[in-house]
């Protein structure tokens, strides 16, 4: 009986070719993607309108995960972070990788179909708060959308990559970037973007599926300059969201609040929800004056898909000062709570607490922290407010704090089984030292957040650097949205792990900053099934049903904003190229072990520099450690301590003052720097790459090759 239904399940969602519907490869419409959540495709980011990540496939269990095996992979031609969700529509596996490069592959066997390089500029890396990674693309009625790191709305012919039409959605003067996948409500492709750490002002925007013509635009802060913007969010602005601000450093910025991640869908309801990041600077006093609750940054917010007007919002962190952005998943869901099914919103957030919010009205039911924080001890049931923490806006000195900025959780998409009624949150515990910037003012094009970071430089002792390490970890966490409780756990020995998928098969799939992918019981937690993958693996599995066999798919490549690698925080691994690692039970195919190129580091035994040590430090720290890792302990960028650009003034200046390295990433820094500016730099890094190190630890499923000349 449960086959006959999922086999009527798929002739419904795959009705194609009558009745006015759109035919050929990629022909998603809005009825397929109502009922993309029971069928056996993947047809959305979330896979369907209300981004549960939960798949009724049920050919793979608890009983028999042991035998998945290799089916097929895919290798890539970037080392950068990998964060996309592939999807699976009529046998086409569409997945994107870093520099936001789309691909095409028949979902059995692993062949390309086609490829497309959006040929974005290395230089636009600059701009990239978090790697320049991309999370996938959104298909419908026959076209394959992609947003790209330098801001543009791409739409290709599903059947052979071919570019339909491109739009500029961004002001290209303006250090706006690109990481999210687009999705596609009633003919309207909605993005937003990212870059509020560097000075812009955030929005969602909707296009036209077919021309790509902007439809309606919603600004989630007010016009600095007080003008009204002809935009969705004109009325509720000027009469909820303008007052909210004061006056201080977000006129010049823009204010932040960039919706560079989560949406979802009701199609009853007719109603989008959207989340909303954080201010420009973080820190509130230098953002408004300390005035205000400065909506909509640290929201989620409800409009009408057609025109973009406004419903209701929901402020997760009032007068954020934390980077605790509310861009986190957001999923919908039936809920039986006190006798009574709830159509509710839910949300892990930054900030530590899980929200449970009903659906038409933005009002909250429950909201417990599901994982533990400093900042704050409960939220106000009748007030919706965060009840803070003494100090735990840093106004009085110096304030540890958890989560840090890289928050509770993070971009990596949860999932909720409504077998289980267990929601499964990837969780980070990463404290950080939030400390006022009193000499703030605005840099344009540099971070901008009102946070002195030289109170995070890591200890250059192994014994503290053991003890800070300690304190810091990933988690597992099965929650129970109705009870709000954790039910289990899996620690992990990194923080920074990947997403994670639910199956009808009673199975929890993650991987992890090891390089392992792995099967949990979804239940209980135990640990049914691993894979070594020979990288780490940061994103979120899918899995698909083709011919009769249920494939678990997933993207494999270290990155983003998390990969502090120094010892005990993250393993210390080499850029490696990216895969797409594809499996089925019975699996045989074998992916080869990575070729670690050996890039000896820098002789420096004679070298030195005539530069100022610690003044290279407070200028590494306050330029350079959001890339090279804090200490210049590397990152998902190249480990300067190894650099052979050190070893002459000439070397380094060329690339950190004239920009040598552009097209790869590494722009001039003359805006920011002077050029003894960068020796002084020079000098802090050859100090800590002559310092004892510990030894390197190699990728499980690597092997070590020699460096291409």
């Amino acid at each position: 009986m449960k086959v006959m239904k999922l086999a009527l399940a798929l002739a419904l969602a795959a009705g194609i070719g009558s009745c006015g519907k759109p035919s050929g490869p990629g022909a998603v419409d809005a009825e397929r993607l109502a009922a993309a959540d029971q069928n056996a495709e993947w047809l959305s980011y979330g896979k369907g309108y209300s981004e549960q990540r939960y798949s009724p496939l049920e050919q793979v269990t608890t009983a028999n995960v042991g035998q998945l095996g290799l089916a097929w992979y895919a290798q890539f031609d970037t080392d950068r972070g990998q964060e996309a969700t592939p999807l699976m529509v009529d046998g086409v596996l569409y997945t994107t990788t870093a520099w936001s490069k789309v691909f095409a592959f028949d979902a059995a066997t692993g062949k390309l179909k086609w490829s497309y390089d959006p040929q974005v500029a290395g230089a636009k890396g600059f701009d990239a708060c978090c790697d320049v990674v991309n999370r996938g693309v959104a298909v419908w009625k026959g076209r394959v959308f992609v947003g790209t790191i330098d801001g543009r709305l791409i739409g290709l012919d599903a059947k052979d990559g071919k570019v339909l039409w491109q739009t500029q959605t961004t002001d290209k003067s303006r250090p706006y970037t690109i990481t999210g996948a687009p999705r596609v409500v009633k003919d309207k492709v909605l993005i937003g973007n990212g870059g509020a750490e560097y000075g812009v002002r955030g929005y969602l925007s909707a296009y036209d599926a077919g021309t790509g013509k902007l439809l309606w635009r919603f600004f989630t802060t007010p016009n600095p300059t007080g003008a009204a913007d002809n935009a969705a969010s004109d009325k509720v602005m000027r009469e909820r969201g303008a007052s909210t601000w004061g006056d201080g450093e977000w006129k010049k910025t823009g204010g932040g609040g960039t919706v560079w991640d989560s949406m979802a869908y009701d199609p009853t309801l007719d109603l989008l929800f959207f989340g909303v990041g954080n201010g420009t600077p973080w820190n509130h006093q230098r953002r408004s004056g300390g005035v205000g609750d400065n909506l909509f940054l640290s929201s989620i917010v409800a409009v009408k898909p057609d025109t973009g007007e406004y419903v209701w919002h929901y402020q997760t962190t009032p007068a954020e000062s934390w980077d605790y952005t509310a861009t986190q998943h957001i999923m919908l869901a039936d809920l039986n709570i006190a006798g009574q099914t709830r159509k509710v919103v839910m949300q892990a957030p930054k900030n530590g607490f899980f929200y449970v919010l009903d659906r038409a009205t933005g009002k909250l039911i429950s909201a417990k922290p599901y994982t533990n924080i400093s900042w704050a001890t409960s939220v106000d049931p009748a007030t919706g407010r965060p009840v803070e923490t003494p100090n735990a806006r840093y106004g009085a000195g110096p304030a540890l704090a958890v989560p840090g900025p890289l928050g509770a959780h993070n971009w990596q998409p949860m999932a909720f089984n409504a077998k289980t009624g267990l929601v499964y949150i990837p969780t980070n515990v990463t404290p950080f030292a939030y400390t006022d910037d009193r000499g703030f003012s605005y840099k344009p094009g540099a971070w901008n957040v009102g946070v002195d970071f030289l109170a995070n430089a890591l200890p250059t002792d192994a014994a503290t650097q053991k003890a800070v390490a300690s304190m810091i970890k990933g988690q597992l966490v099965a929650w129970d949205p109705v009870q709000q409780k954790a039910v289990w756990t899996v620690d992990h020995p990194y923080f920074w792990n990947a997403g994670v998928l639910s199956t009808a098969g009673g199975l929890v799939f993650q991987g992890n900053a090891q390089g392992e992918l792995a099967a949990y019981d979804a239940a209980k937690g135990a640990k049914l099934w691993t894979y070594k993958a020979g990288n780490g693996v940061i994103a979120a599995p899918m899995t698909y049903q083709l011919n009769n066999e249920q494939y678990v798919a997933v993207m494999v490549g270290v990155g983003g904003g998390g990969q502090i690698s120094a010892p005990g925080f993250m393993p210390n691994r080499p850029r490696l190229p990216g895969r797409l690692l594809v499996f089925k039970l019975g699996g045989k195919a074998t992916a080869p072990e990575f070729k670690v190129p050996v890039r000896p580091a820098a002789d420096l035994t004679n070298v030195n520099s005539t530069g100022d040590v610690q003044r290279g430090f407070a200028l590494f720290h306050q330029n350079c450690q959001v890339c090279h890792g804090p200490n210049a302990e590397g990152s998902w960028l190249p480990n300067l301590k190894a650099s052979p650009m050190l070893t002459t003034p000439e070397d380094w200046r060329s690339v950190v003052i004239e920009g040598a390295l552009a097209p790869r990433g590494m722009a001039s820094f003359a805006r920011f720097m002077t050029p003894q500016d960068a020796e002084d730099v020079r000098a802090f890094v050859i100090s800590v790459a002559k310092a004892p190190a510990a030894a390197p630890e190699a990728p499980t499923g690597a092997r070590a090759a020699p460096a291409a000349k």
